[in-house]
Order: C-alpha cells, then structure tokens, then sequence
C-alpha cells in the first residue's frame, strides 16, 4: 500500500506540473460553463424551475457537473498523444504500479477541475447565488466523483482505440445523450412524462438530483440517497476497468 501511494504521489506530481505550466489548460476549461452561467443563467431567473428553488440553485449543480462531464470524458486524448510520442512505452518498463499510473493521472483531472468549479462557483455567487456551505461541498464531492469515474474511463478507451478520431466520436456518442436526458440545464421534472421517464436511464440523473437537493439544503432526502449509491457505484466501476485495461495495455 505504502508503495501505491508513493507512485501514486509521484505520476500525480508529474503531470500536475505539467498542468501548472499551461495556465491556458487551467482556465479555458472552464470557459463553456461559465458562458452558460452568464449568457443563459439570466434568463431562468424568475421562472418556476422547481418547488423552493431559485434559477441559480438548478442550474450551477447541472453546471458543475457539465463541466466534470466534458472535462473528464475528454482526458483521454493526453494518453493516445503519449502513445504515439512513446511515453507510455518507456513507461512500461518502469517498476511504478499500473494502478498508480492510473489514478496519478485521474487524481491531477480532479484537482484541475475542482479549481474549476470552484472559479464556477464563485462567479454564480456574484451573480446571484444562495446556497448553504455544506451544499456546496457536497456538490464538490459529487463533482470529484463523477471526474474520477469518467477519466478512468476515457484512460481506458484510450488505450484501446489507436488515434484521436476513433476517440472522439465514441466520447461523443456517449456525452450529449447524458446531458441531454440528464436534465443538467433544467429539471427533467419539466419534461414529458416519457422523456423523464427514459432519463431515469442515465445515471447522471440521478447525481444531478442529488446536487439540487444539496444546494437547496436538503440532505436527508431519497433523491441524494440515489445519488450517492450510483456516484460510488459507477466509481467502483470505473476503477475496475480502467485498472483492468491499466495492467492489460502495460501502460
């Protein structure tokens, strides 16, 4: 274990520092959620999005997942560039743990994207946002699990696929149905009945409920239950899998 962590500690170190020197990395980013805060946020306000709610405490969850979701989907081109530069095969030979390789890389999109929803935040603040301190922080746990969970996956689709344009589409593919039918800009309650029905599909649904329910100060309630249970479910998961393709790719 002691092992794990320091090799851990050590691929993390090494792109962290890789992402510290690309400021641009660091913020563009958060860029296309921000726009959504700032160009669509507006014009929800007023509107009756949900019982007890304002436009801003349904709309900054689904942001901060939106912003986890591309994000983390999409991290997986760094590692078919390392392929083809030769990276991963000089890392092969190294005695560091392939479950290390796996979460220093995961845990450096984490932090990188949490300092982004933490800019998001705090731009929703000013323009009008009111939520309780613990719902934020739930809402920054949901969002480091859903990151964790996606780019262990993008990493091990990556390894499997050969260049950036089988990548891509197949991250498509898989992306704008989730944000479409997980209600991240406004609440599946809004929709036909077999729409939200066919979103209860999608387990990002469900992580977005639970966020709602946090940012309005409701904890004890079914809807963050459901929430935790898939968030943990799908990291398992992922874990799983990335680690399984990790030692099979001996990357």
């Amino acid at each position: 274990m002691q092992a794990l962590l320091s090799d851990t500690a050590l691929i993390f170190g090494r792109y962290a520092r890789q992402t510290l020197q690309s400021r641009f990395q660091m913020l563009f980013g958060v860029l296309m959620p921000l726009l959504y805060l700032l160009f669509f946020g507006p014009l929800l306000t007023g509107l009756p999005l949900a019982p007890g709610a304002s436009s801003w405490q349904v709309l900054v969850p689904g942001l901060l997942l939106q912003l986890g979701l591309f994000g983390a989907a999409f991290a997986g081109f760094s590692i078919i560039i390392e392929k083809n530069l030769g990276v991963v095969e000089r890392m092969r030979v190294t005695p560091v743990s392939r479950l290390a390789l796996l979460l220093g890389r995961t845990l450096r999109d984490t932090a990188l994207f949490l300092f982004q929803a933490v800019l998001l935040v705090l731009a929703a603040i000013a323009m009008g946002l009111r939520a309780p301190l613990a719902g934020v922080l739930i809402g920054f746990a949901f969002t480091a699990l859903l990151t964790l969970s996606l780019s262990c996956l993008s990493y091990a689709l990556a390894l499997r696929v050969r260049t950036p344009q089988e990548f891509g589409p197949v991250v498509n593919a898989v992306t704008m149905p989730s944000m479409l039918l997980s209600g991240l800009m406004l609440p599946m309650a809004l929709a036909p009945g077999w729409l939200d029905l066919l979103s209860h599909l999608m387990p990002l649904r469900y992580l977005v409920d639970a966020m709602r329910d946090a940012y309005l100060g409701r904890y004890a309630t079914a809807g963050m239950l459901y929430g935790t249970l898939v968030a943990t479910a799908f990291l398992t998961l992922a874990l799983v899998v990335g680690t399984r393709v990790f030692r099979r790719a001996g990357a």
